[in-house]
């Protein structure tokens, strides 16, 4: 797998793009990668760090560029779109309240059913 157009660090070994970490050698086709949702998996990091021929003061590098690029967030997307300066912050609108749905413990065929009219 080549490596991502957004390339924001590039190791010996390693790169930190817009993927998450990529090895630099493209001859191992991805198999190292590790995208941007699975950086905080510290199982994950750990099984990588331990292959052989893993240069790990670049890796550790990489991880801590990656780590601070993207920090750790419930969607990984919108911290890639956040890291490469598209959104800013989340749009609040003080007019209108939040919607807060609860159905816990209830059936859905005895809820109420809703609509938008036009």
């Amino acid at each position: 797998m080549a490596l991502h157009r957004d390339i924001f660090w590039v190791g010996r070994q390693w790169a930190v793009t817009g993927a998450g970490i990529q090895a630099v050698d493209q001859r191992l086709r991805g198999v190292l990668d590790i995208e941007i949702s699975r950086l905080w998996d510290d199982d994950l990091v750990r099984s990588r760090r331990a292959k052989p021929g893993v240069n790990a003061v670049d890796f550790d590098k990489a991880l801590t560029v990656a780590r601070e690029r993207f920090p750790q967030t419930p969607d990984p997307i919108i911290a890639q779109l956040a890291a490469l300066g598209v959104v800013e912050a989340p749009v609040v609108s003080p007019a209108l309240p939040a919607m807060q749905l609860s159905v816990e413990g209830r059936l859905a065929r005895f809820l109420p059913q809703w609509r938008v009219r036009r």
